[in-house]
């Protein structure tokens, strides 16, 4: 087999952050600045962590963003009122609840509260109802991150058999749903696997294109694919490691450095798909800011 391509992450969402700049400049021109309010529940590290970065994506394209911190014991009625607040909060074009919020808070409601015009994550119902449909709105921001992996890349899905391991809503659901429309980074077959799927080894051989998404560290090893196949790892999982100053280190759903020589091309954890969430958050906020714009101009 020929090398591998390991898919840079960072660098395609560099390209993409860059492809933002004219749409950004032509928003700044009629006075609208792209906001996102990023609602942070608790001190759960690695949450911090994820909201820090974001801040940093829209500081470096010169957006306005804002953190909202609240208790780890705030109760849903208070978290419920700071998203009205912010749903009529007219210099936040995005609002993101960043997920998962405490045990004891309705996780479904918080996000259900966000209007719809808001939903930076695009993960509201009824964006996800656009989604099913081809219908124009944000998308959920980790699939449509993959979709742009796989551009960028020169990957085209169509006519491939991918298989999609793990079928939570906010990655397996809607991946699979993307991948099967009618439509430019589509018309794939696509194969959903998960906790009750019998023979999985035997079904994810067959995979042109493997999307793991499971939450389970180095779950996939070698016997689980062909040579050949396409990996885009979603997992991000912290195991304990003594050797790292910090006492763990990052892996995804795929022993990387066993699978790899059997890939044709692969992401790597962390500066895979990471990077390209954050990157397709900035373009759901201009996405929602151009809608906003646009909604302007009618109403004038």
């Amino acid at each position: 087999m020929s090398e591998p391509n390991i898919i840079d992450g960072n660098a395609i969402a560099q390209r993409v952050k860059d492809s933002l700049r004219p749409r950004i400049a032509s928003l700044k021109e009629r006075g609208i600045i792209p906001g996102l309010a990023a609602v942070l529940i608790g001190d759960d590290p690695a949450s911090k962590v994820y909201v820090a970065m974001k801040a940093r994506d829209f500081a470096g394209l010169d957006l306005f963003s804002e953190t909202i911190r609240m208790p780890a014991d705030a109760s849903q009625s208070e978290v419920l009122s700071v998203i009205d607040r912010l749903n009529r909060d007219g210099k936040f074009h995005g609002i993101l609840v960043q997920l998962p919020v405490p045990k004891h808070l309705n996780e479904m409601e918080i996000i259900e509260h966000i209007h719809p015009d808001k939903d930076a994550d695009g993960i509201h119902p009824m964006s996800m109802g656009k989604m099913i449909l081809g219908l124009d709105g944000p998308l959920p921001c980790t699939p449509y991150g993959i979709l742009m992996l796989l551009k960028y890349s020169g990957i085209d899905p169509q006519g491939e058999h991918v298989v999609v391991l793990g079928r939570s809503n906010i990655v397996g659901k809607p991946i699979a749903n993307l991948l099967f429309q009618k439509k430019v980074l589509g018309n794939a077959t696509v194969t959903v696997c998960h906790t009750r799927t019998r023979n999985l080894k035997e079904i994810t051989r067959q995979a042109d294109i493997l999307i793991a998404a499971l939450g389970q560290p180095e779950f996939v090893d070698a016997s689980f694919v062909k040579d050949g196949v396409v990996i885009i790892d979603v997992g991000i999982n912290r195991v304990d490691d003594h050797s790292e100053k910090r006492g763990y280190r990052l892996v995804g759903d795929v022993k990387f450095d066993e699978v790899l020589p059997k890939a044709a091309a692969i992401t790597p954890v962390p500066g895979g798909v990471g990077p390209m969430t954050r990157a397709m958050l900035l373009s759901n906020t201009v996405y929602l800011a151009k809608k906003f714009a646009t909604k302007q101009i009618e109403g004038s």
